[in-house]
């Protein structure tokens, strides 16, 4: 193992043995005698983790906490507490998302680059956790709009939405259909997966806020679009996709043992029994999200061998593995097909390896052809081929025909909203149409998000509620929204560390002034590019880094013998000592973490701490241009690509 460990050890050099200057692109140095047109300034950029976060949590930051380089601001508070608090300024359900999330944020992790990515999701499960063990509750808001805001749903995205709009001060009100909070984490979930106490404390933490809540209210049958317009100043739409989509097969329709694995979780989570049925087969589409681990890989330019902690969405569809797994749970022996086949399923070996163990059957490359029916009408089985993919269309081969027995049928092939009552929020295909700000096409003051506007992932949809909220509380200030920035995600703000600190600059008159090299107004060499650009692991110097093995969480593995009734979570949480560990893994693309490499190598010393009394996150050391030669030693040598030469003298 060690061994393997060294072989895999970067070195990572910037210039090699033998190369002299003839060999380096000038263009890039200007070097002109003992000084330089270019001297470093401190650039601060998106890592490709936050970058691919679909509800843009600010990753660096809160790995930043638990290593203990950024310290809580007020005395007496715990690192977990402010971390907690870090990540519910993007996301309110860290102990959630920390167990179901596919962790697109670690397929692009920068880290994949030297030895393997940062454990972002355990980490997040321990925070989540700890800030439930120890009722930690949310910040209330400063002070009240007067604005009122109803969300109708109360899934992931109405309850982000709800929480976000609470904060800016609003008066919110969430009219849910079901008889509790929580949608698809409640309902389309196992508990297993989401254990219920732990969902009651996430959603109860948003509540205590001053949320009004109204369940068993469905909208367009209790109340009407009419009356919530003429009742509140903006509608957030969170209806959820509810209504399984049925196979498109001969003999589906009307026949009452083939349902859809919507349905089907719907009724398994409020306890509901399926029968004597004894075979079933569910029939997957294969990827729910297959998109979000590729677009994390892409944005950190990441080539490595990427082995997910856990299913990354990209093998077996959540939906048809979760109710695979539930019928197992309830004595069922379980068939799961997938259009996809198994060979290319590699990403989520763990996930399928648990399905088998459990006593799950897994057939990939097929696809249905026709239910088979008895006499009475009902299936007794499914006739299907084998199939070859041409992207996301099936092609059967022929001769491979083959029959399963089976006594229910459950299709998991995809979902879409339920409008009865509504059909005139209806945009086409069974969704809400929305502008990319959320805004729903044609009605000025409705908004919409999550599984209603496009099924993907929880963490998408919480997602969809952080920016719908802002989108809001924007048009509720002045009737016009203003563009989002390209890099729409939940971002360090160096003002703000700066005023939670106490440490404001001077107030500025806003007339022209020379010379503010020394003006406590101005904040000194220091660039956000954050809302535009995503740093790649090619602008880090990766040889500081030395191999450090990830901490991994321990699953509870259940065999086939002893799953049947067997409701208890399999996810082993970290210990407080390996989330510090995890923290201390994270390279912090795109922000210093006080490493003093720059304050070492500089030649000319030029390069120096910022004092004690005045330092912060981001503000840790400065450059002296009056001794700075320009020799771009100090950025060759940053290992978070936080220093970049340019600007001038």
């Amino acid at each position: 193992m060690e061994d393997m460990a060294e072989a895999r050890k970067p070195t990572f050099r910037r210039f090699h043995e033998g190369e002299t200057a003839e060999d380096w692109d000038l263009e890039e140095k200007i070097f002109n005698a003992d000084h330089s047109h270019k001297c470093p300034t401190y650039v601060h950029k998106t890592p490709p983790c936050q970058g691919a976060c679909p509800s843009g949590h600010e990753i660096r930051g809160w790995l930043a906490i638990a290593r203990g380089m950024d310290k809580p601001p007020v005395e007496d508070m715990t690192w977990q507490e402010y971390a907690f608090h870090r990540m519910a300024a993007a996301n309110p359900f860290p102990a959630t998302m920390g167990r179901v999330c596919p962790a697109p944020c670690e397929a692009g992790c920068n880290r994949n680059e030297v030895d393997d990515f940062v454990g972002i999701n355990a980490v997040e499960q321990y925070v989540g956790d700890w800030a439930n063990e120890n009722n930690v509750r949310h910040t209330p808001p400063a002070a009240e709009t007067g604005k009122r805001i109803a969300v109708i749903g109360g899934g992931p995205a109405g309850l982000s939405a709800a929480y976000f709009l609470r904060l800016d001060g609003h008066e919110v009100t969430i009219f849910e259909a079901n008889e509790k909070l929580g949608g698809m984490m409640r309902y389309g979930i196992p508990g297993y997966r989401t254990p219920r106490d732990m969902l009651d404390k996430e959603i109860g933490r948003i509540i205590d806020l001053g949320v009004e809540v109204h369940t068993n209210t469905r909208v367009g049958s209790d109340l009407s679009v009419e009356w919530l317009e003429a009742e509140y100043d903006a509608i957030f739409w969170a209806l959820g996709a509810q209504t399984g989509r049925p196979l498109p097969i001969p003999g589906w329709e009307d026949t009452e043992n083939c349902i859809n694995g919507i349905e089907f979780l719907d009724a398994f989570n409020q306890g509901y029994v399926l029968g004597t049925a004894k075979k079933v087969v569910v029939v997957g589409g294969g990827d729910t999200s297959i998109d979000v681990a590729s677009v994390a890989r892409r944005l950190g330019h990441i080539t490595k061998d990427y082995l997910p902690e856990r299913n990354d969405g990209s093998v077996i569809d959540f939906t048809s593995h979760d109710v695979a797994s539930s019928l197992t749970r309830e004595g069922m022996d379980a068939v799961l097909t997938s259009l996809f086949p198994i060979e290319q399923m590699t990403a989520a070996e763990r996930e399928r390896e648990d399905a088998k163990r459990e006593g799950i059957e897994i057939k990939g490359g097929v696809m249905p052809l026709e239910v088979l029916k008895n006499g009475d009408g009902r299936a007794v089985g499914l006739r299907m081929c084998q199939c070859t993919m041409k992207g996301m269309v099936p092609e059967p081969i022929e001769g491979t025909e083959f029959e399963l027995e089976a006594d229910i049928i459950i299709a998991a092939i995809g979902q879409m909203g339920d409008f009865q009552g509504l059909e005139e929020m209806d945009g086409g295909r069974g969704f809400i149409a929305t502008t990319p700000t959320y805004q729903v096409k044609g009605k000025e003051k409705h908004f919409a998000g999550g599984d209603i506007i496009r099924p993907h992932l929880l963490t998408t949809a919480i997602g969809h509620g952080r920016i719908a909220a802002d989108t809001i509380t924007d048009f509720l200030d002045d009737g016009e929204i203003v563009k989002r920035p390209k890099v729409d995600v939940h971002h360090f703000n160096l003002l703000a560390e700066l005023h939670q600190r106490h440490k404001d600059p001077e107030p500025y008159d806003h007339a022209q002034t020379r010379g503010t090299n020394d003006a406590g107004f101005a904040v000194h060499n220091y660039e956000d590019r954050s809302a535009a650009q995503i740093i790649p692991h090619d602008e880090l110097f990766k040889g500081h880094f030395n191999f450090v093995k990830r901490e991994e969480r321990e699953e509870v593995h259940i065999h086939a013998d002893h799953v049947l009734g067997n409701f208890e979570e399999r996810i082993v949480g970290l210990s407080e000592e390996q989330a510090k560990k995890e923290g201390e893994r994270c390279m912090s693309c795109g922000m210093c973490f006080e490493c003093d490499n720059c304050v070492i190598y500089c030649p000319q010393d030029a390069v120096h701490r910022v004092k004690k009394a005045d330092r912060t996150v981001g503000r840790y050391v400065y450059t002296d241009y009056t001794r700075c030669i320009g020799c771009h030693i100090c950025a060759d040598v940053c290992p978070t690509g936080y220093i970049k030469m340019g600007l001038g003298e």
